[in-house]
């Protein structure tokens, strides 16, 4: 038995992986002597192909007498053997322009966006994993007046959080003294995290702004709603049903337990910490089947990157659905749009 491998062996085995990613459907030799012209005759491939089973990088479904890969085949194939699938023209100005135009200069709904836009591209459920407020140092408060009653108050933090809060005040609160009070909250706020806020700080602030109290207790309410609000780090999902664009989802059973683990943010959470990154793309982490320590995970993929400001990590996104996702494709969409949130999140921050 041929335990190594050797230049076919490879080749039998990325005909099988392309072949079962696109169809879904066990792999028998006859199918690739046909389609994928080798140049060795059905038998061959039939002693390659049961070399490959010994080695544990594909497995026979008990039924047919086709292979599909294994999570193993799938490892050494991302690790080894992927090519990564150049994106077409509109998908690299999709990826462009949408994150652009429906930015408004928020990172996170920026971030939402690409969630939207990366699950829309790549036919998967796409995860985003945001960072929490709670121990975020502030880094600046912004006041700007909406009309006579309504003063906004944007709160940012360095790790690129930005929350926003209406105050209304009872009389018109004159530009020159919203400069002022911002520029006295941030120098004694600047750095602190919400936490740090105690009473001593609000008291002395409270001297501080004699006479602008309404708008004072509107910014310090704000914050702690912003701190109540993301107690930890929010989990977002987009695309939950293009699951069922997948065979194998037909299935109610494992439709079921997909949805169900898609619900248990918690859970998500943890497996997007349980990161393995690809020995070829540091930037990119994979972690299939059976390296998901989630039963319901079994039979997925997860991949996914940081986004960051500069090299301070912001968050995680990325995209879970079958073992036999695209990884080509998926990768090269995942890069693409992370790249575009990247540079876009720093263009928001030099402006500062």
């Amino acid at each position: 038995m041929g335990s190594y491998m050797d230049e076919r062996k490879i080749k039998i085995l990325e005909a099988i992986i392309r072949d079962y990613i696109y169809t879904g459907e066990p792999v028998g030799s006859r199918t690739i002597a046909k389609k994928y012209e080798l140049g060795v005759s059905s038998a061959t491939i039939r002693n390659e192909m049961s070399d490959l089973e010994d080695m544990g990088l594909i497995e026979q479904l008990h039924t047919s007498s086709g292979r599909k890969p294994s999570d193993k085949g799938y490892r050494l194939y991302v690790d080894k053997l992927i090519q990564l699938q150049q994106l077409t023209t509109e998908e690299e100005l999709k990826i462009k322009t949408e994150l652009i135009n429906k930015a408004l200069f928020e990172v996170d709904k920026m971030v939402k966006r690409a969630t939207l836009l990366l699950s829309e591209l790549t036919k998967l459920t796409c995860v985003v994993r945001t960072p929490s407020l709670k121990n975020s140092h502030i880094k600046t408060i912004q006041l700007l007046n909406i009309d006579s009653n309504n003063v906004l108050a944007v709160i940012v933090t360095q790790d690129g959080i930005i929350n926003n809060n209406v105050i209304r005040v009872n009389e018109p609160i004159e530009n020159k003294s919203l400069q002022k009070i911002s520029n006295t909250l941030n120098l004694r706020l600047n750095g602190l995290t919400i936490q740090d806020i105690n009473l001593e700080v609000i008291n002395e602030l409270k001297t501080n702004l004699s006479g602008f109290e309404g708008i004072f207790n509107g910014i310090i309410s704000a914050l702690y709603e912003a701190l109540n609000k993301s107690e930890n780090s929010e989990i977002y999902c987009q695309g939950a049903s293009n699951i069922f664009n997948y065979a194998e989802y037909k299935d109610f059973e494992r439709a079921r337990q997909f949805l169900s683990l898609l619900d248990n943010k918690e859970l998500i959470g943890q497996l997007f910490n349980n990161v393995t990154f690809s020995q070829n793309m540091p930037e990119i982490s994979i972690s299939i089947g059976e390296e998901n320590f989630a039963d319901d995970a079994k039979d997925c993929s997860i991949v996914s990157a940081m986004y960051s400001l500069g090299d301070k990590p912001l968050g995680t996104i990325g995209l879970i659905g079958p073992t036999r996702m695209q990884y080509s494709k998926v990768i090269s969409l995942l890069n693409k749009c992370v790249k575009t949130l990247n540079e876009n999140i720093k263009e928001i921050y030099s402006d500062d």
